[in-house]
């Protein structure tokens, strides 16, 4: 009995949520509402045991002494500052707004920098190792967009900026990005039927 009293409950609650979306029916609404509101909870419940998981585990390195400890230090004490502030101001504040804009803007902008370049010297060495269309047609790409972005006129090419780099960007970037975003929404299509009819049972902890 254990052993489809769970595969019962997950496609039963599925098919209710499914169901919810696609008939408007107000007790069947109500229900669909009262899961997914749960299942907002949970997964708020699960990302505050991820944080506290995370505050413990550097507390561990640093109360240890360990090589890192200055890292794990460092992201405690902003772990700390930024949970006070949460919790001090509201997210449209000015004092949030101007944390946002001088710390974690500048932080997340230096990492793509940091990705520009390393995916450049990434398609430099693999053109060095072998060269073939594919390789020659992301390094240039990756030059042209670079090149059509850069601040500097001295070393902004007009033609490239003008030209070239807004097709990349509106063009070719876009529709990529749209193609990944239609295969997740598939492949999420896809998971969650194969939960619905039973296939995978990734509550059954196995």
């Amino acid at each position: 009995m254990k052993r489809y009293f769970s595969p019962a409950i997950a496609i039963g609650v599925g098919l209710l949520v499914l169901f919810g979306y696609f008939f408007q029916n107000s007790s069947l609404n109500a229900v669909r509402t009262i899961f997914v509101q749960w299942a907002v909870l949970l997964s708020a419940a699960a990302v505050f045991v991820g944080v506290i998981n995370l505050f413990l585990v550097h507390l561990n390195k640093v109360i240890h002494k360990s090589r890192d400890r200055v890292y794990s230090l460092f992201l405690l004490v902003a772990l700390l500052l930024t949970l006070t502030f949460g919790f001090l101001y509201s997210p449209n504040d000015p004092v949030m707004v101007n944390i946002f804009n001088a710390v974690i803007l500048p932080v997340e902008t230096s990492l793509m920098a940091i990705m520009a370049i390393t995916l450049i010297y990434a398609a430099i060495r693999l053109l060095r190792r072998r060269v073939d269309l594919m390789s020659i047609i992301f390094l240039a790409t990756a030059v042209v967009v670079m090149l059509g972005a850069a601040p500097t006129p001295f070393f902004q090419i007009p033609l490239v900026a003008d030209l070239f780099r807004p097709k990349i960007i509106n063009v070719l970037s876009t529709s990529g990005a749209r193609g990944i975003l239609i295969g997740v929404g598939l492949g999420t299509l896809l998971t969650g039927l194969r939960v619905l009819m039973g296939i995978d049972r990734p509550y059954g902890g196995k």
